[in-house]
């Protein structure tokens, strides 16, 4: 079990907790702002960088005519608490350009999104995990399954091999492969990538 001290940045004890990050945009560069995002998460502080998903064209979802989405995922292992991790995901997203203006679905420089923090289920204001829009977008769940076993657990939402078997796929394709239903696979655009060297 996560044992947080709501009062702290940190864990209360214990190993640090496996957290996989959604990361979206559509603006600005996007490849070039996901790759920056993920650079900046592997150096915030109590955290490491596990592995990090290929990139993604994505369908956008919500008001039309927006350009298409760059998404991926990663891995951290961090004892950071879950607000104090929040918070830095905010800064890197002001870092770059990013307004909150209240606006849902609406074009974004960069999008930082809890998806999974170890077993942990939370809903307080501003923050829910597992995310709640999570089992119903594809644009999450493919760069997920990349980096994370097929067997995880989300918890209270269902294993994630069974979320994307219920998931249509559809607008979401690595970049650099031509597969017509953007299938993860070891291949496309790169390798998974981790800050200790490893797969």
């Amino acid at each position: 079990m996560t044992l947080i001290d709501p009062s702290s940045r940190r864990l209360t004890h214990g190993a640090p907790v496996a957290v996989w990050i959604g990361l979206g945009s559509n603006l600005q560069e996007p490849e070039r702002q996901i790759e920056s995002a993920i650079g900046e998460l592997a150096a915030l502080p109590e955290t490491r960088l596990r592995a990090a998903s290929r990139l993604y064209r994505t369908a956008p979802v919500g008001p039309l005519g927006q350009p298409d989405y760059i998404n991926a995922a990663v891995r951290l292992e961090t004892r950071l608490a879950p607000q104090a991790l929040l918070a830095e995901l905010h800064r890197i997203e002001l870092a770059h350009g990013r307004r909150r203006d209240g606006t849902r679905w609406g074009p974004r420089i960069l999008d930082l999104d809890i998806l999974v923090y170890g077993d942990l289920s939370l809903d307080e204001p501003g923050l829910t995990i597992p995310h709640p829009e999570m089992a119903r977008r594809a644009f999450v769940l493919v760069p997920l399954a990349d980096i994370a076993p097929p067997d995880l657990a989300v918890p209270g939402v269902g294993i994630l091999v069974e979320l994307l078997e219920r998931c249509a796929r559809d607008g979401v394709k690595p970049l650099g492969d031509s597969d017509p239903e953007g299938k993860p696979s070891r291949s496309g655009s790169g390798p998974i990538r981790s800050s200790d060297g490893h797969p």
